[in-house]
């Protein structure tokens, strides 16, 4: 995989395209890869302590390393 940590991506299918974005992480066993601000997925979350709300969340979620460009 010649795409690693701190890359600049054009997303170039799916229903980012078009956008750019940073590497967050890379999941080599899987190829895929997290971009901040791309394929951004709700997560709700439940309440840790009693007395306290449960909250949702936006979660940039993985996507494969195919639908992304290296830019310079």
């Amino acid at each position: 995989m010649k795409i690693k940590k701190g890359d600049n991506v054009l997303v170039i299918t799916g229903k980012d395209k078009g956008k750019k974005g940073k590497i967050a992480s890379v999941l080599k066993s899987k190829d895929r890869v997290v971009v901040e601000g791309i394929n951004m997925m709700k997560k709700h979350q439940r309440p840790k302590k009693s007395g306290e709300k449960g909250s949702v969340m936006s979660v940039a979620m993985p996507i494969h390393v195919s639908n992304v460009k290296k830019l310079d």
